[in-house]
């Protein structure tokens, strides 16, 4: 097995993680202070084996970070390149591989390549946008942002429009302009060169637009939906729209256009000159057989998220059919990646918890997280239980919740400071942190959970740590079970030719029993009482999880 393959990955959001300068803004040297919690080679910290790291490059931070006006530089914020050396070394120190955010559907308009390219239309870089005339004062066709509005921006200067498929200040690159390639080739190098081993890419679907640039189809005319689906977008479409807001259009040609492939086959290319590296693609799509498309033929991305398991109803089933519809997706020979919680979409905590039993289901969670087949990324903060706070307008950061309130309020209440301590700022920052500290701190915080043997932090530790020991959970094939099983249990197995562990998970608030084919021994579970004789059948408590050994 590859190494990625038996990794736990762990989300860094750099302006949130630790602050070592009290200027309240997370960076690279208070990362690195805390990369003992992360692993220290003992169970006393949390066991991690990789950190994805959200963008550090030089930024005017106009997305936080997702506005890049360096490829291959730190920005001075965060630290120096010197830092993310020593960042490096220290990972590497630790067995903690280095993967990092490759942001290249756009740039920042403060890049060099955007300030060369808008000068004139006979520069050299004018071909590495994307400029088209108008339709006499009307953009080019009736794209439209995925933060909204227009997706062109007229340039006084030049006569023209520009394509920008999120913010205005980050125009879209031409990935059908050759240099362009080589070009974020040559970044992709850079930073493997440096120590780097792998790339989470920010929405790849998005490179590629439609040579003719045609207009794109009312949202009606999209294939079917799922019902639910369906529903759901409807409903943001449509209340978005009577205020002027998104598009209510279904975004034919502008995203997942069929060259994106080669693109992507041109990435692997590069990274296998590099044997370990990695790479994993953020895919978001209606239909998941369009995001299974992305590991092409084993040439394409190593691995790719599945946000319809982060957006899974709490229902055992659900969940179950889910898992199992994306495992019968993938081609062969094809490894999963899952997650519950990240920088842009509610932390997991908040969108199941229910009063009183919000710890057990994070348990619950952990427990699903850690036993599928293939590769587990918690979100910093998680193994706490952070939850994302009601942010009031004037607080709201994101230029998306600043756009969109209150439809959309933003990505800020998942982002805030992580909370080390019970002290005012949590222990982030001796200063002001740039966002609010996050509700119920005294109770989630590492210092108050360290030593408390029941705490979720404790329970992802040992449960992180036993992954590590146990075949079947790291390479073992999986096997649901069903016959006789409650309708809200989720029970599958996980074997290897020695060794055999059964996942039993009862999303239910009431008991429930569980026939086991034969003598099982538990070997863990979510909830701290429990014997380890062998049993025949299993009687699970309200919202527990247990691991059993044949």
């Amino acid at each position: 097995m590859k190494w990625w393959q038996k990794a736990v990955f762990y989300q860094i959001y750099p302006r949130s993680f630790m602050d070592s300068n009290g200027d309240g803004i997370g960076d690279i040297p208070g990362i690195i202070q805390k990369l003992d919690y992360l692993n220290d080679g003992t169970p006393q910290s949390l066991g991690i084996d990789a950190i994805w790291f959200s963008p550090f490059f030089v930024s005017p931070q106009k997305d936080f970070g997702y506005d890049i006006a360096d490829y291959c530089n730190i920005d001075p914020c965060y630290g120096t390149l010197e830092d993310f050396d020593r960042l490096v070394e220290e990972c590497h120190k630790r067995g903690i591989r280095v993967m990092l955010d490759l942001v290249v559907n756009h740039t920042s308009d403060q890049h060099p390549w955007f300030l060369e390219s808008r000068s004139s239309r006979d520069n050299p870089k004018r071909d590495w946008y994307i400029w088209r005339d108008g339709r006499g004062k009307k953009p080019p066709n009736n794209w439209r942002s995925i933060f909204s509005g227009s997706a062109w921006e007229w340039d006084e200067h030049t006569g023209q429009w520009y394509l920008h498929s999120f913010l205005r200040e980050q125009p879209d690159l031409n990935w059908a302009n050759p240099e362009v390639r080589e070009a974020i080739h040559a970044v992709i190098r850079f930073w493997l060169d440096r120590g780097a081993d792998g790339f989470r890419l920010d929405v790849p679907h998005t490179y590629c637009k439609d040579p003719q640039f045609r207009n794109n189809p009312p949202f009606w005319k999209r294939p079917p939906l799922d019902r639910q689906r369906l529903r759901d977008k409807v409903f943001f479409e449509k209340t978005i729209a009577l205020f002027g807001l998104p598009d209510f259009q279904y975004k034919q040609y502008n995203l997942h256009q069929p060259q994106t492939h080669e693109i992507l086959r041109g990435f692997r290319r590069v990274l296998d000159e590099y044997p370990d590296a990695v790479s994993i693609g953020e895919i978001l799509a209606d239909y998941p057989e369009t995001v299974a498309s992305y590991y092409g033929r084993g040439d394409e991305l190593h691995m790719n998220f599945y946000f319809d398991f982060a957006e899974c109803p709490w229902d055992a089933g659900a969940f179950r059919r889910r898992v199992e519809h994306w495992l019968s997706l993938l081609p062969a020979g094809s490894w999963p990646a899952w997650t519950l919680s990240n920088h842009d979409r509610i932390r997991a905590i908040s969108r199941y918890g229910k009063p009183g039993v919000e710890n057990q289901q994070a348990k619950l969670l952990a427990m699903l997280l850690l036993t599928l087949p293939g590769t587990p990324f918690i979100y910093y903060g998680e193994e706490i239980g952070m939850k994302d706070p009601r942010l009031p307008k004037r607080l709201i950061q994101d230029p998306v919740g600043k756009k969109l309130w209150p439809f959309h309020k933003g990505r800020d209440s998942q982002r805030t400071p992580m909370q080390w301590d019970d002290s005012e700022t949590a222990g982030f920052s001796a200063g002001t942190p740039w966002l609010p500290v996050g509700p119920e701190l005294s109770a989630r915080n590492v210092r108050s959970q360290d030593k408390d043997p029941s705490s979720l932090l404790n329970f992802w530790r040992n449960l992180i740590w036993l992954r590590k020991k146990k075949t079947a959970l790291l390479e073992g094939g999986y096997r649901a079970l069903t016959e006789n099983i409650p309708a809200d249990c989720y029970v599958f197995s996980r074997s290897t030719p020695g060794q055999e562990i059964l996942v039993c998970l009862n999303f239910s608030r009431k008991p429930r029993t569980i026939p086991l084919p034969g003598k099982r021994t538990p070997l863990f579970s979510t909830h701290n009482l429990r014997s380890k004789k062998p049993v025949d059948t299993l009687t699970l408590a309200p919202l527990e999880g247990c691991l059993l050994e044949a």
